[in-house]
């Protein structure tokens, strides 16, 4: 943990806050795959994750730094809209470019500077950025809680949530050619509305409470229903869909789901099935604009393993998780893919959302201070 908190420091822009999914750009994800991406800039789908690993750590200082670039992000957005990625000073235009005059990774190109995905549609943006900026208006350890005025700037993005939960996007995986109702930001559009009526009931006002806790109960009704596949007995990666998605296990973590719920467990066991290779998970196994994927993502396998813990199989938990630790550099650090046949490290590194996955997981894993004592 101490190892993956210093990293994700060195990650972190501290004039504006922001924090960079990795440091490099275009390591591709497999050999020869072309899926070569520029990580140099702050996705909000990292959001939440990177709110909460800081948070377990009490890193109060570097939280607050992230804290103000997600009331920033939301305090400049037009009409509710949130792109999925913005630069280290909230830049938004990254448009995506090639350097051909090099070799690439071990001559696998191309080499790409900005990123296409700055112009996706993802919903699942919206929860993240409420996820994880939440935390401002609960904090009593921050010099600058957010209040009112923040509160009415995020009542835009919960309007925006709502307004498109049920309507197709890129999805968590930033698809390029495809577009689907993806269950990922379904969820995550409910997440901003459930949130928003906390933050409303902690400012001390009713009303808005009850105006988000009515719309959070319809979106949660409608995903329940069109998110859970009777012939696959598992809830699939988009409404009406066979394929199943590893980004459907955030059920339970951010509350959408109680993890006991058989429904819930029986998607796990799905995932098991159909996702997991060994102790690692892959996002998906369905082909998308570049073909098959053929190597796991990291972030699928840690949460896999908070998955695992909170259904009660908790030494597979730890199992899993040993694994994962095995892999590391000499330095104890994590790129963003793992071959499972040879177990090499591939994609952007050190990357931030395997070293936050460390964090999170490692806490989820550890005994409570009452079995402790």
């Amino acid at each position: 943990m101490i190892r993956a908190a210093i990293t994700l420091k060195l990650c972190v822009y501290e004039e504006t806050g922001g924090i960079v999914a990795a440091l490099t750009t275009s390591i591709p994800e497999h050999a020869g795959s072309e899926r070569n991406w520029d990580y140099r800039f702050c996705w909000l789908r990292d959001a939440y994750f990177t709110v909460t690993a800081l948070n377990r750590l009490s890193a109060v200082g570097t939280l607050e730094y992230y804290l103000a670039y997600l009331r920033n992000t939301v305090a400049h957005t037009k009409g509710g809209h949130i792109q999925p990625v913005y630069g280290i000073a909230l830049e938004h235009d990254l448009t995506e470019g090639f350097a051909n005059a090099l070799p690439g990774y071990r001559g696998m190109g191309p080499v790409r500077f900005g990123n296409q995905a700055a112009e996706h549609i993802q919903h699942d943006v919206y929860g993240h950025v409420v996820l994880g900026a939440s935390q401002a208006f609960f904090d009593d350890r921050l010099h600058a809680k957010a209040g009112a005025l923040e509160f009415e700037h995020f009542e835009g993005v919960g309007e925006r949530a709502y307004a498109v939960w049920n309507t197709p996007d890129a999805g968590i995986w930033e698809f390029r050619g495809k577009a689907h109702i993806h269950t990922s930001s379904a969820i995550m559009c409910w997440a901003a509305c459930d949130r928003l009526a906390r933050i409303a009931t902690c400012l001390g006002k009713p009303d808005r409470a009850n105006y988000w806790n009515a719309k959070a109960d319809e979106m949660r009704a409608g995903i329940l229903d069109l998110a859970w596949n009777e012939k696959r007995q598992a809830f699939t990666g988009a409404f009406g869909e066979d394929a199943l998605d590893a980004s459907v296990l955030l059920m339970a973590e951010i509350g959408f789901i109680d993890a006991m719920d058989e429904r819930f467990i029986k998607t796990v066991e799905r995932i098991d099935e159909e996702l997991r290779d060994g102790y690692h998970v892959y996002r998906y196994r369905v082909e998308d604009d570049f073909g098959l994927p053929q190597t796991a993502f990291t972030a699928c396998t840690f949460w896999h393993i908070d998955a695992l813990s909170r259904i009660g199989r908790i030494e597979e938990a730890r199992a899993m998780f040993e694994d994962v630790l095995a892999h590391r550099t000499r330095l104890g650090l994590l790129s963003e893919d793992i071959d499972t046949s040879t177990g090499e490290l591939w994609g952007n590194f050190p990357q931030t959302y395997s070293m936050v996955g460390i964090i999170n997981a490692a806490n989820r894993l550890s005994r409570d201070w009452d079995e402790v004592v």
